[in-house]
């Protein structure tokens, strides 16, 4: 089991930037992949980030070059710091677990997510 808790979420203006967090109920490092999704109204819930258990990340293609996932061992967390905020990357934003067991397979665990909400 992996307890997800996301902060950092709120309401900024358009150009602006937030910094989410995800804290895990256990090490970031022994977790398969961490990644950030993002689900707006009236849309499916998208991956937005990701970093594996070995550091590598990769991010949509609509947020390259503005948002950043990294991860803090001191605090165990993931974070995304998302710059040059715009409305359409208004959504909820949930942190996600993936945790790959020889037999079982992969299992994902989700936090409550946290909204942004980016004003014009």
């Amino acid at each position: 089991q992996v307890q997800l808790v996301e902060s950092g979420g709120g309401l900024v203006q358009a150009g602006g930037s937030l910094s989410l967090s995800c804290a895990a109920s256990r090490s970031i490092f022994s977790i398969n992949v961490m990644g950030w999704y993002r689900q707006a109204p009236g849309k499916q819930r998208e991956l937005v980030a990701s970093i594996t258990s070995g550091g590598i990340t990769e991010s949509a293609d609509s947020v390259k070059g503005r948002f950043t996932i990294s991860r803090d061992a001191a605090k165990n967390t993931v974070d995304l710091q998302m710059n040059s905020l715009k409305p359409e990357d208004t959504a909820v934003y949930y942190c996600n677990a993936l945790v790959i067991r020889p037999v079982s397979g992969g299992m994902d665990y989700w936090g409550k997510g946290t909204l942004v909400t980016v004003s014009s």
